[in-house]
């Protein structure tokens, strides 16, 4: 299937020299493949392939097929945010330059080549966000945002098991929800491990099947959820502060960041984790997917409950 799309993509003539699945995505294949064109021009390639049932398991009835996630990557390039160039995008996939470097966090945060990078990653990350909340907002299907709270309760109901730590959770945050002062693209899920990083930085943003308007304070704040520092104190994706991330932003942006509504976003995204991993979870046990990843996932429920109880008695909101 792979040699096929790659002939589709450059029109045939070309030869793939080899092809990686890469670890990572519980719900899309994503391979790294190197291609020879048929003037012997050398192509380092990724391609993401649709799932069989393309069912948005991690964010029932949010993601977005390929051909819209292309839209969304040159609508990016043309804001400044450093993406992966989009070769070709069709129902079944999405072909798109390979930025090189890392994307695996634990090797980013631990690695002394990434030492000098470390950093300066949450003041890049500012910025890059800051370009993602600068693309029109026609760049996503549906300008006018949805209530999240609403949302991920609705996800919560359907699973029909009772998390009294999520219920309280989202009482809390709807009695403590800030305003919104602007509405904007949000990437939805922005963090470290989709991000690609080289010993100087950021290099590209991936994965923006769950882009959609809302407030974008929601993007900085899924940043900062404790589930992406991987075991690292730092709040800012394991690598930096928050003061760091917000100046940044805050620069490159006009725009002040509230930080109540920061911690608000932080806590909200540590409950939508909490649910995705229910739902995760629920793929592995009624059959639907059967994964070991899905099944691990499933294991972390009760780290997001520790977490959010811990946010609750601190009253960070």
């Amino acid at each position: 299937m792979i040699s096929a799309i790659v002939e589709e993509a450059f029109g045939g003539g070309c030869e793939v020299v080899s092809r990686t699945r890469l670890s990572g995505g519980a719900s899309r294949e994503t391979w790294a493949v190197d291609v020879v064109d048929g003037d012997e021009r050398p192509h380092r390639l990724v391609v993401r392939l649709a799932a069989a049932h393309e069912d948005q398991g991690a964010a029932p009835g949010l993601g977005r097929g390929l051909p819209e996630e292309a839209r969304l990557l040159r609508a990016a390039a043309a804001a400044g945010v450093p993406v992966p160039q989009v070769v070709a995008a069709a129902e079944p996939y999405l072909v798109m330059s390979r930025v090189e470097g890392e994307t695996i966090p634990r090797r980013i945060l631990r690695d002394e080549r990434y030492e000098r990078a470390r950093p300066l990653l949450a003041a890049q990350c500012g910025t890059a966000l800051a370009a993602v909340h600068r693309m029109p907002l026609d760049a996503v299907e549906r300008a006018e945002p949805e209530d999240p709270l609403a949302r991920w309760r609705e996800v919560l109901d359907l699973t029909g098991q009772p998390h009294p730590v999520f219920e309280l959770a989202l009482r809390r945050l709807e009695r403590t929800r800030p305003d919104s002062a602007r509405t904007t693209v949000v990437h939805g899920d922005f963090r470290n491990g989709n991000l690609v990083v080289g010993p100087e930085g950021v290099r590209a943003v991936l994965d923006w099947e769950l882009a959609h308007a809302g407030d974008p304070i929601e993007d900085l704040g899924w940043l900062c959820v404790k589930a992406w520092r991987f075991g690292a104190k730092a709040p800012v994706g394991g690598f930096g502060e928050y003061d760091d991330l917000v100046a940044a932003y805050e620069r490159a942006s006009g725009h002040r960041v509230d930080r109540m509504a920061l911690r608000w976003w932080e806590t909200f995204g540590v409950l939508k984790w909490g649910v995705i991993c229910v739902t995760q979870a629920l793929r592995h046990l009624t059959g639907a997917t059967r994964s070991v990843e899905l099944a691990a996932i499933g294991r972390r429920v009760c780290e997001t409950e520790w977490d959010l109880l811990e946010a609750l008695s601190a009253d960070r909101v």
